[in-house]
C-alpha cells in the first residue's frame, strides 16, 4: 500500500497534540513540586524528631528524584514552546563560545568585531554549552573532541561563523541532535532549535559536529 501524504488537517492535529502535551507536562510538573514540598516538610520532621539516618537518607533520595523529574519536565515544556530571543546588537560570539566550551575553544582569526552579531547571549550560550556537553558525553575522556571557532569562508557574501567539534567518538553512529532518548539528547535537540532561531543550523556528520551562525556583515 502506498503511504498517504500528510494533510493540513494532520499537521493541525499534531500541533494541537503538541500544545496539549505541553499543558499536561506542565500540570505534572506542578504536582511534582507539591510532592517535593510535602517531602521537604517530612524531612524537617525527621530531623527534628531525630529519626534514624537511613530514614532521612530515604527522604533525601525521594526529594532528589522529584527535583530531577521536575527539571526534565521543565525541559520538555521548553522544547514544546516557541523559542523567544532577546537579542543584543554587536554581541561577541567568540566570548559566548569560550564560556560554553569552558575555555577549551580555539578561536581562529582573533575575536571581538570579527565575530560580532545580534545574539541572545544567554540562550545561545546555554545552547552551545549543552552541545559541548553532548559532544563530551560521546567522546572518550582521554581523547576529548577539539572545538574551534572560525569564519565560514564557503558562505559567499553572507557573513557567518562556524563552531566545530572534531574527533567526536563513541556515538555509535547516532546523531546527537536527532535522538530524543534522554535528558542530554533532548537538551541537544533544544539547542539546535535555539541555533535555528538565530538563523543558523547544526549538523553531526561522522566525527564532526558543526554549528553555523550568521554574523553581522
Amino acid at each position: 500500500m502506498t503511504p498517504q501524504p500528510h494533510t493540513t488537517d494532520d499537521a493541525a492535529a499534531l500541533q494541537e497534540l503538541g500544545r496539549a502535551s505541553v499543558e499536561v507536562v506542565h500540570d505534572i510538573k506542578n504536582q511534582l513540586n507539591g510532592l517535593k514540598l510535602y517531602a521537604t516538610f517530612l524531612r524537617r520532621r525527621c530531623e527534628r524528631d531525630e529519626r534514624p539516618a537511613d530514614e532521612i537518607e530515604t527522604v533525601n533520595k525521594i526529594i532528589a528524584g522529584l527535583e530531577r523529574s521536575a527539571a526534565e519536565l521543565s525541559l520538555l515544556v521548553r522544547y514544546g514552546r516557541p523559542i523567544e530571543l532577546s537579542r543584543a546588537p554587536r554581541t561577541d560570539l567568540a566570548e559566548i563560545v569560550r564560556a560554553a566550551a569552558v575555555g577549551e575553544a580555539e578561536i581562529e582569526g582573533g575575536g571581538g568585531a570579527d565575530f560580532a552579531g545580534d545574539f541572545d547571549a544567554a540562550k545561545l550560550g546555554e545552547a552551545l554549552a549543552d552541545i559541548n556537553a553532548a559532544v563530551r558525553a560521546h567522546s572518550p575522556a582521554d581523547s576529548p573532541a577539539r572545538v574551534s571557532l572560525r569564519r565560514d569562508l564557503s558562505a559567499g557574501a553572507e557573513a557567518a561563523a562556524l563552531v566545530e567539534w572534531r574527533g567526536v567518538g563513541g556515538a555509535g553512529g547516532k546523531n546527537i541532535f536527532g535522538a530524543l532518548d534522554g535528558n542530554a539528547s533532548l537538551r541537544a535537540a533544544l539547542a539546535a532549535r535555539v541555533v535555528a532561531a538565530h538563523g543558523g543550523a547544526v549538523s553531526h556528520e561522522g566525527d564532526t559536529v558543526s554549528v553555523r551562525i550568521p554574523l553581522k556583515p
